[in-house]
């Protein structure tokens, strides 16, 4: 049961590759650069220091 559903999950995945294809691109190459903000670092830096706090309590519970 296990095999067949992971052929089958591949299968799917295998004939679906040919039907996407990407998107074309509509601006020039080259074209305006996506800006990188300060809420994409505060985001960052807010998950690592939340992953730090939460390494810290698993390390004093064990």
């Amino acid at each position: 049961m296990k095999y067949s559903t992971l052929f089958f999950i591949a299968f799917l995945i295998l004939c679906g590759v040919s039907v996407l294809y990407a998107q074309p691109n509509p601006q020039p190459p080259g074209g305006p650069p996506t800006p990188i903000d300060g809420g994409l670092t505060l985001l960052l830096a807010a998950g690592g220091a939340y992953g730090v706090k939460k390494y810290r309590e698993f390390k004093n519970e064990a």
